[in-house]
C-alpha cells in the first residue's frame, strides 16, 4: 500500500507540472478544474482505489502544524503596502466594501431567513454553515484563507468538496460575466453620470536584487519554527506569521516578494493534496439550496459594489476589478482588467495580494458572526 506521504508528493509534483504543461488540452482543463481542487481529488481517488482511509494519518499533523504556516507566511510577505498608495484611496475603499459584504452578507441573510428550509435545514441541520467561512475564504482570500478557515470551523470534508465544487462553478462564470461588464464600464459611466475616470498612478516595482532564496526559505522556516515554540494556540500562530510576513515584505530591504507568492502557490497545493487524503466519495452530496444561496450572495456583492462606486464617484471598470481580486484572484483580476485597459494591471495584482493578506481575517468574522447569531 502506498504511504500518504509518496501520495501527497506525487500529487504535488503532477499538478505542478500538469499546471506548466503548454498543451491546449491540459490549458483547457485547468481552465475549468484549477490546480487546487485537482489536488484535492487525486489523493482521494488513489485511496478510494487502495480502499484505505487515511484521515487519521501523522502528516495531518505535520500540515497543519507546518504547512499550513508556511503557506500563510509566504502569502503574506508578499504584499508591499507601499504599492498600495499608487491605486488611491477610492479603488481601496471599494474593494473592502466588496470584502466587508461577502464577510457579513450571509450571516444577514442567515437572519432574515431563519425560519426557512435554507438555514433550519441547510444551514443548520445539515451543518451547511460550516461551508460558509472557507467560502468567505476563498473568495476574498484565496486557497491559503480557504484551508485556514476550514481548520478553523472544522468544515466536514464531504460539505467542504462540494462547497469546492460549486465554488469552482461560480468563480468561473463569474469571471466570464466580468470580462463582458468591464467592456461596458464606459456605457455604465454615462448611464450613471460618473465624472471620476482617470488613470491611476503607476506603480513603481524597484528592481534591485533581491535576496537569495535559500536565506529567505530559512527566514520563514525559522519564523515558523519560532511560533510552534512560543505560541500554542492554531489561530495565535495564523496571528502572528500573518503579521510577521507583512513586516518582512515591508521592512526587510530586498525581501524576495516574487519568491514568496510562488512557494506560497506551492504549499497551498502541497496543504490540499494532504486535506484530500481524508475525502471519502461516499460521504459526498450537493445541495440546490445552498447553490441558490451562494448565487445570491455573489450577485449581492456586485450590486452592492456598483452602488458603493456610484457614491465614490468611481469609474465602473473597477467594480469589477475589485470583485475578481476578491472572488477570482491574482491570475483572473489582472486578465479581466486587460479587457479595459493593461495599465492597470498591476493594480488589479496588488489589489489581489491584497485580497490574499485579508481574507484569513474576514472569514474569522465570520465565524464569530455565524455562532453569535445564527448557530
Amino acid at each position: 500500500m502506498v504511504t500518504p506521504w509518496v501520495i501527497v508528493l506525487f500529487t504535488v509534483l503532477s499538478v505542478y507540472y500538469l499546471d506548466r504543461w503548454e498543451n491546449k488540452h491540459i490549458k483547457s482543463l485547468f481552465d475549468w478544474i484549477p490546480a487546487i481542487l485537482l489536488a484535492y481529488i487525486i489523493p482521494a481517488i488513489i485511496s478510494f482505489i487502495q480502499d484505505a482511509d487515511y484521515s487519521q494519518a501523522p502528516i495531518h499533523n505535520a500540515s497543519k502544524d507546518y504547512f499550513i504556516p508556511l503557506a500563510i507566511i509566504a502569502v503574506m510577505s508578499s504584499l508591499s503596502l507601499g504599492q498600495l498608495k499608487a491605486i488611491g484611496w477610492k479603488p481601496i475603499v471599494l474593494f473592502i466594501a466588496g470584502s466587508m459584504f461577502i464577510a457579513i452578507f450571509p450571516v444577514l441573510l442567515g437572519l432574515g431567513l431563519i425560519e426557512t428550509d435554507l438555514v433550519s435545514n441547510t444551514l443548520i441541520t445539515e451543518e451547511y454553515w460550516m461551508g460558509i467561512p472557507p467560502i468567505v475564504g476563498s473568495w476574498i482570500g484565496g486557497s491559503t484563507s480557504q484551508l485556514v478557515l476550514k481548520e478553523l470551523v472544522e468544515c466536514p470534508e464531504n460539505i467542504f468538496l462540494s462547497v469546492l465544487v460549486m465554488d469552482n462553478i461560480l468563480v468561473n462564470i463569474w469571471t466570464i460575466l466580468m470580462f463582458q461588464f468591464i467592456k461596458k464600464s464606459g456605457m455604465m459611466n454615462l448611464k450613471l453620470k460618473i465624472t471620476d475616470v482617470g488613470i491611476p498612478e503607476d506603480i513603481r516595482v524597484d528592481k534591485g536584487k533581491a535576496i537569495p532564496i535559500w536565506v529567505s526559505v530559512l527566514i520563514l522556516l525559522g519564523m515558523v519554527f519560532l511560533c510552534n515554540w512560543t505560541i500554542e494556540s492554531f489561530v495565535g500562530r495564523i496571528v502572528a506569521l500573518s503579521f510577521l510576513g507583512l513586516a518582512l515584505s515591508n521592512l526587510l530591504p530586498k525581501w524576495n516578494c516574487q519568491f514568496a507568492l510562488k512557494a506560497g502557490g506551492i504549499l497551498i497545493i502541497l496543504v490540499m493534496a494532504v486535506l484530500g487524503l481524508k475525502l471519502q466519495f461516499a460521504t459526498l452530496g450537493f445541495n440546490s439550496y445552498f447553490l441558490w444561496f451562494l448565487i445570491v450572495w455573489l450577485v449581492g456583492h456586485f450590486v452592492f459594489m456598483m452602488l458603493i462606486a456610484k457614491l465614490l464617484n468611481i469609474n465602473m471598470a473597477w467594480v469589477p476589478i475589485a470583485s475578481m481580486a476578491n472572488v477570482g484572484g491574482i491570475a483572473t483580476a489582472p486578465a479581466v482588467t486587460a479587457a479595459y485597459k493593461k495599465k492597470w494591471m498591476p493594480h488589479a495584482i496588488v489589489l489581489a495580494i491584497l485580497s490574499m493578506a485579508t481574507g484569513t481575517f474576514w472569514g474569522m468574522l465570520t465565524i464569530y458572526l455565524l455562532k453569535t447569531f445564527l448557530i
